[in-house]
């Protein structure tokens, strides 16, 4: 059976938002086991600004 090409993007589209949301979990638990931001970047590919966001985001939770 064919797939159509617009379920074909849209399968693609959600894998890629699946595969992004794996990495920035795998980046916010090395953030709170205590690693660098610059090695977080290192590991998971995220650039240190997305990493340094992340970390403040879990700052943030932290105080709620």
């Amino acid at each position: 059976m064919q797939e159509s090409v617009t379920y074909q993007a849209i399968l693609a589209e959600g894998l890629a938002e699946g595969r992004a949301e794996e990495v920035r979990r795998v980046a916010m638990n090395l953030l709170k086991e205590g690693m660098s931001i610059e090695i977080v970047s290192k590991v998971t590919g995220l650039t240190v600004e997305q990493v340094q966001q992340l970390s403040s985001q879990e700052t943030g939770n932290v105080r709620e």
